[in-house]
């Protein structure tokens, strides 16, 4: 098999357990909460402190795979979040479920961008397009799968079992990795940024984890503040820092980087929507549609499908109409997608919500793809480690966003009313909120040059060797 389709199959066993692992938990979210004795509303908190354990640690994920080898830091990073599955499943309280959830976030804080990373350094540009679609179908199959499994789980056995699913998977993962994959490294690092490690950490923890507990009596207003503020004031500390440190744990000079900066922006704003939905979406359909674990995983594996059907054309589209065309279009579709859900009511026919979904699933991945290739457009192979991880701290914090934002809409309604009983009108407002959101991601991609990313559409070595010259002759350039 071609080099630029085994790698990123390999790399996606990864992708295929945290897809997987995230639909199925969202699914199941109200049997845990059942059997907790907590709100469905507060098991967000068995989300976002994945996410939140995620973009602590993703920042030293470069530097670590640099510095011990990316092969190494990854097959260990499998283990890690296979052990945290299985901690998963013996939780026996909602601080224990938050324990184990970012004991996983901790392996998949390397286990992700250590994998986008052996793929960028291993495959040339012109195949990172094709490369980065084989990279996510085999991820893609997590989402379809998970839901409908994890409601039979759920309905049928226990949600236990849906954590401990995935120890088959990154028992095969590791030895995937073990045979085929190279261990790619820089030969020096430099040192290991410790001071804007811990600064980014709190900045990170303490915005995301304030967001999530706004609103819940899970801390007091003063505390929930307190964190706000206390991450906030970390965040600024540490951009002054990084300005003044040569080899900063996250390099934000990358941003100077028109095609990174888009990436980075616009993929936030996009995946603040996208993130909520598979929080809302089951919630509504088990919550305010009466239905099942099984029944609303049935039909929310249906964005998926839309999703794997769109990656055989990813490339030719990109070709055809250009980065900045097709990002900038697709983000008003894709919040569209996430818009269409506040029409969805019990009565509506279960063929018009499957149909709308599968449209919503390909106009989202076809922006991921377009968003995660564009991100390296103009990468020098040095920098490729810092833009990885800063690129996945975005995404991890975006995440968490949508459904932080997605929930305090829920829990600002409830509040309103005096109610404890949420409503499908309720839901409706949250999606609606969220894309919003996710439509402003088109005036960021609008600013992008009419040949960005050429390089990554390039059909041969002279195509893009011209399209090099080009640049070198811009004003500006190095």
């Amino acid at each position: 098999m071609p080099r630029e389709r085994l790698v990123p199959l390999i790399v996606a066993v990864a992708l295929f357990m945290e897809n997987m692992d995230a639909t199925v938990i969202a699914t199941s979210l109200p049997a845990i909460a059942a059997d907790l004795g907590e709100s469905p509303i507060a098991l967000k908190l068995a989300l976002t402190s994945y996410l939140l354990s995620l973009a602590v640690f993703i920042p030293a994920s470069g530097w670590t795979a640099d510095r011990f080898g990316a092969r190494t830091v990854f097959r260990l990073a499998i283990a890690v979040f296979t052990v945290g599955s299985v901690a998963c499943g013996f939780a026996d309280s909602l601080a224990g479920l938050v324990a184990a959830r970012v004991l996983q976030g901790m392996g998949g804080a390397m286990m992700t961008p250590v994998g986008r990373l052996l793929l960028v350094r291993s495959v040339d540009k012109s195949a990172l397009v094709n490369a980065m679609a084989w990279l996510t179908v085999p991820a893609l199959i997590g989402p379809m799968v998970g839901p409908p499994l994890g409601g039979w789980i759920t309905t049928a056995f226990a949600w236990q079992w849906v954590f401990w699913i995935n120890v088959p998977i990154g028992l095969i993962g590791i030895v995937l990795v073990t045979r085929y994959i190279e261990d790619v490294r820089e030969p020096s690092p430099g040192p290991f940024d410790t001071t804007g490690f811990l600064l980014s950490g709190v900045g990170v923890a303490g915005l995301a984890f304030g967001l999530s507990v706004a609103g819940l009596e899970v801390l007091s207003l003063a505390a929930t503040a307190a964190i706000l503020v206390a991450g906030l004031a970390a965040a600024v500390l540490y951009v002054r820092h990084s300005r003044r440190t040569p080899q900063p744990i996250l390099d934000l000079s990358l941003l100077a980087i028109a095609t990174f900066r888009a990436s980075f922006v616009g993929g936030f704003l996009v995946r603040v929507g996208v993130g909520a939905l598979p929080f809302l979406l089951p919630l509504m359909l088990q919550l305010g549609f009466g239905l099942s674990p099984l029944q609303s995983g049935l039909i929310t594996f249906a964005a998926a499908v839309g999703a794997l059907s769109m990656k055989t054309v990813a490339g030719p589209i990109l070709r055809r109409f250009g980065y900045r065309t097709v990002l900038t279009v697709n983000a008003l579709l894709c919040a569209g997608s996430v818009a269409v859900c506040a029409l969805f009511e019990a009565a509506t026919p279960y063929w018009v919500v499957v149909g709308l979904l599968v449209a919503g699933g390909f106009v989202r991945s076809l922006q991921f793809t377009s968003i995660n290739t564009i991100a390296f457009a103009d990468i020098e192979r040095a920098r490729m480690s810092a833009a990885t991880s800063l690129s996945s701290v975005g995404q991890q914090v975006s995440l968490s966003s949508g459904v932080a934002i997605g929930a305090l809409v829920l829990e600002t309604l409830l509040r309103l009313r005096g109610d404890t009983v949420l409503r499908v009108e309720d839901f409706h407002a949250a999606f609606l909120a969220v894309s919003l959101v996710t439509a402003a991601a088109a005036l960021v991609f609008f600013r992008l040059t009419p040949d960005a990313g050429a390089a990554l559409t390039a059909r041969t070595a002279e195509d893009r060797a011209e399209i090099e010259i080009s640049k070198s002759s811009e004003p500006g350039s190095r």
